[in-house]
């Protein structure tokens, strides 16, 4: 196979297409490349670039190791799964005095409606680790009535009381007093480790043990529906874990199908790619006109669901008050649903169409592009299967800093806090001692009766539990420059591969050996400080983000509205510079591939070569990006209906195999994200394909003229369609 060589014709029409299209060379946009004879594509011999970042990053590394070492030194996870009682000590924790007391049980439990609750993540009364939950109703008076006839009364009922205390004759104003017992049992069933009343239903009423209505030891009258709110003050901070287990068990019998959704995406996938190299065009109208009737399919259906709905009483409530419900079908019930349905649906179709209608052409240029790029990506198959790497790196990398986030967040020592029946106290959770708080005058105040140091959190007053914060923030930061690092070196490493393909004269000839693992082995040897220095960039700017986010959700409950306004103002401009870094460093790592210079050189050259073919960029890098999207919405759209009418037994031929499941939502979202991260995974080499022939396009153009002496290395169908584009309009 001969290069191919352009005749004086076509170089004058490059000449008048820069005219027309480009913007000239100057001072502002740069000086381009001038002609090289010698060069081939990616500069092979090389120095290395951002020494000094480099280092930081290697020391950085070697520090958050340490961190670790130390988080799980001093962390114990224990201290967040597991109930502690009011001394801070575990529930059926082995060689204690819990060992054989696993369920954590409330002396007074309507206590758990109280606000401080939701700051403390405790329930403001003792707490007590006990084997069993009772399975009777009654309080401390009734007790001591029946304790004169028979002690087994008091036997039982001190099973609920402090360890040690043994006086049944105690008056009951002192008791509660001192909190010896609680005033009052009822029946209850160990829920996640904890006592929560057994609420039973008779004829549409819900009681416990057969009452809807008694009295405490002081002869307070007390309801059930006090009891319900006093438990969903306790199941609310432990729902979550139930939704948990439940989820795991989803997880325990759908894993095997699951993975056969994953498996068929995957080879959904590959197909697909494998059919771009040769029905380019044909695949992607397809995609095209497939997702457009789809979605009119999605209005069509939810316009017939809203018609029927509107007939049924109760409809039309709204999903804000029915709140946050496992069970989809209650949503799927609600007018309101299906109108947000249709309304998102007709928007994404009028979105496409308009595109189709005005940027016609530029859909076919990037056909072009995308259909040239299948080519490079037919003779390298190798980096289709990249992305596996980075994919186990971020594994990695996600499993450290949740597994050291969990053990910072648990290395602390036990806090005590002033627990006040009154919200009014003001001793109210400031810290306290738990061995002299009955000594002090807290507890005696006017506004802080019944007042009580109880457990509260895992803190510390050592300088390392003082900066567990910083270290947390560290963690993160951390954590995000690893993330960004790793898909740094994946762009890089395809951008060399791909660049190689492109200058190779002579195709597949000239195309170096092992073109994907010579690139990573120059992108890590050379460039991990300017991969580095990119990443950690991003990742300050992705931090800054984080904390405005969690700023903002802290000031929700303030009514300011300049406050808000500068918030929301905050949080777009970052939004943009995260947006306009990470196009900027792509590009600058497709240039660190190829010439092998640092970061911000080859970032300004980048910049400078887009804004000389800035129509050109107009033309490919939104459309490009909207085709190869649309890919990954079919592929996953796909294999979501196919998972959809399996886990909810609509395929009869196979309805029997479908697992029991507490949710089938769970491995229907599992198999469609999976679906389109696999999709992604793919179409990510396309789209960092599609950008290094494009901006190697725009470099052979500045460098070569189509002339004998100065031939350019563009395939001709690939100068045809790009090169006139521009002028075309």
């Amino acid at each position: 196979m001969t290069p191919h060589r352009y005749t004086p014709s076509s170089s004058a029409a490059v000449q008048s297409e820069t005219a027309a299209g480009a913007a000239p060379p100057g001072p502002y946009y740069g000086e381009p490349h001038k002609f090289d004879p010698t060069f081939r594509g990616p500069v092979r011999r090389r120095s290395c670039t951002d020494v000094l970042c480099c280092l930081i990053f290697i020391l950085v590394i070697l520090s958050y190791v340490a961190l670790g070492i130390v988080a799980w030194l001093h962390g114990d996870p224990k201290k967040v799964l597991h109930p502690t009682d009011s001394y801070g000590q575990f529930c059926g924790q082995k060689g204690t005095s819990n060992a054989k007391k696993p369920i954590l049980f409330y002396f007074n439990i309507l206590k758990c409606t109280n606000p401080t609750i939701l700051i403390n993540l405790q329930c403001p009364t003792t707490q007590m680790c006990v084997s069993k939950c009772p399975d009777k109703f009654a309080t401390y008076t009734e007790m001591q009535l029946q304790h004169k006839l028979s002690k087994s009364y008091w036997e039982y009922y001190r099973l609920f009381c402090k360890p040690g205390f043994n006086n049944p004759d105690k008056p009951v104003s002192q008791v509660l007093r001192d909190e010896d017992c609680p005033s009052m049992i009822v029946p209850s069933r160990p829920f996640f480790q904890r006592c929560l009343p057994d609420f039973i239903t008779l004829n549409g009423t819900v009681t416990v043990a057969n009452r809807t209505r008694f009295k405490d030891a002081l002869e307070m009258a007390r309801s059930v529906t006090e009891l319900q709110h006093a438990a969903k003050g306790i199941t609310g901070l432990v729902d979550t874990k139930e939704l948990g287990i439940k989820i795991v068990e989803d997880y325990a019998k759908s894993w095997t199908w699951i993975l056969i959704g994953l498996l068929l995406s995957f080879a959904v996938s590959l197909v697909f790619i494998l059919l771009l190299r040769f029905t380019a065009g044909l695949l992607l109208w397809m995609t095209i006109i497939t997702v457009i009737l789809l979605l009119a399919y999605g209005m069509w259906y939810c316009s017939m669901e809203l018609s029927q709905l509107r007939l049924r009483p109760g409809s039309d409530v709204a999903i804000i008050e029915v709140g946050l419900q496992t069970d989809l079908q209650i949503y799927l019930q609600l007018t309101q649903t299906w109108i947000i349905l249709l309304v998102s649906l007709g928007a994404t179709e009028a979105s496409i169409l308009l595109m189709l209608i005005f940027l016609r052409r530029r859909v076919r240029v990037a056909i072009a592009l995308l259909r040239e790029a299948s080519k490079a990506i037919g003779h390298i198959m190798s980096t289709l299967f990249y992305p596996v790497i980075t994919f186990l790196l971020l594994t990695v990398f996600i499993s450290y800093w949740a597994v050291t986030a969990v053990y910072l967040a648990s290395s602390g020592e036990a806090v005590y806090k002033v627990m006040s029946p009154d919200v009014s106290c003001p001793y109210a959770n400031t810290t306290c001692n738990p061995e002299i708080f009955n000594k002090t005058n807290i507890s005696k105040a006017t506004l802080c009766l019944g007042s009580q140091c109880l457990f509260a959190f895992y803190g510390g007053e050592t300088s390392y539990h003082q900066y567990l914060f910083l270290l947390q923030l560290s963690n993160l930061l951390v954590f995000l420059w690893l993330v960004n690092f790793s898909l740094a070196l994946e762009q890089c490493t395809l951008a060399g591969t791909f660049a190689s393909y492109y200058w190779a004269r002579r195709k597949p000839q000239d195309i170096p050996p092992c073109p994907l693992f010579s690139s990573f082995s120059r992108a890590l040897r050379y460039h991990t400080g300017s991969l580095a220095f990119g990443a950690l960039i991003l990742s300050v700017v992705q931090l800054i983000r984080i904390i405005l986010e969690y700023l903002e959700q802290k000031l929700k409950g303030i009514d300011n509205s300049l406050s808000r306004f500068i918030m929301h103002c905050l949080k777009c401009c970052f939004w943009c510079l995260e947006k306009l870094i990470r196009y900027m460093n792509h590009n600058a790592y497709v240039m660190v591939a190829i010439y092998g210079k640092n970061l911000c050189t080859s970032a300004r050259e980048a910049f400078f070569l887009l804004m000389r073919n800035v129509v050109r960029v107009a033309v490919l890098d939104r459309v490009t990006d909207f085709l190869l999207f649309l890919g990954k919405v079919l592929i996953a759209g796909g294999v979501g209906v196919i998972a959809f009418f399996f886990f909810t037994r609509k395929i009869p031929v196979i309805q029997e195999e479908v697992p029991n499941l507490n949710y089938y939502w769970v491995p229907l979202l599992t198999v469609v994200i999976g679906s389109y991260l696999i999709a992604h995974g793919f179409f990510s080499v396309y789209a960092t394909c599609v950008d290094t022939l494009f901006l190697c396009f725009c470099d052979d153009l500045e460098r070569n003229d189509g002339s004998s002496e100065k031939p350019f290395l563009m395939s001709p169908e690939l100068h045809r369609i790009l090169g006139k584009s521009s002028q075309a309009r």
